[in-house]
């Protein structure tokens, strides 16, 4: 039973927490606020809150570090895209292992960033504020709905 709790809660706040942030995009002012990876995101953060790549250090950290290798890729670097989006993958890929960061949903951000060909200003919305609101929503239901440890505390 706690299993079915887990999924049920797990996809209610993943409606939620993405429900806020698509809100947040087209119903104001704000900016943009959803990232596609976000929604892989959702399975760690709320499906499995005691893995090491759903802290919040990895989560915010993660998307942070993999967005900015794909911006530096997307803006310095003038090669063919079927060049340049393998090249950011696996540079951001292997920043957040060797920074001790992983969080694999955000191994697709210099994806997302590359086709999209974005701004720098990407890194604050969405990447920086929907990582913070997502975390936010993630310590509400694991640490005050479901009770568990977290962040946790390794």
């Amino acid at each position: 039973m706690g299993n079915l709790k887990q999924s049920l809660l797990a996809g209610l706040f993943s409606i939620i927490t993405i429900g806020a942030l698509t809100s947040l995009t087209y119903k104001t002012d704000f900016g943009v606020f959803l990232l596609a990876s976000f929604g892989s995101s959702m399975v760690l953060l709320y499906g499995y809150p005691e893995s090491p790549f759903a802290q919040p250090k990895n989560v915010f950290f993660g998307h942070l570090v993999t967005t900015v290798v794909g911006l530096i890729v997307l803006h310095f670097i003038p090669l063919p895209l079927y060049l340049t989006i393998p090249i950011a993958v696996g540079f951001g890929v292997s920043l957040m292992i060797l920074l001790n960061i992983t969080h694999p949903p955000a191994g697709g951000n210099p994806i997302i960033v590359i086709i999209g060909g974005v701004s720098f200003e990407y890194l604050i919305s969405p990447v920086i504020t929907g990582s913070i609101i997502i975390i936010i929503f993630a310590i509400i239901l694991n640490r005050f709905i479901l009770r568990k440890s977290y962040p946790s505390q390794k």
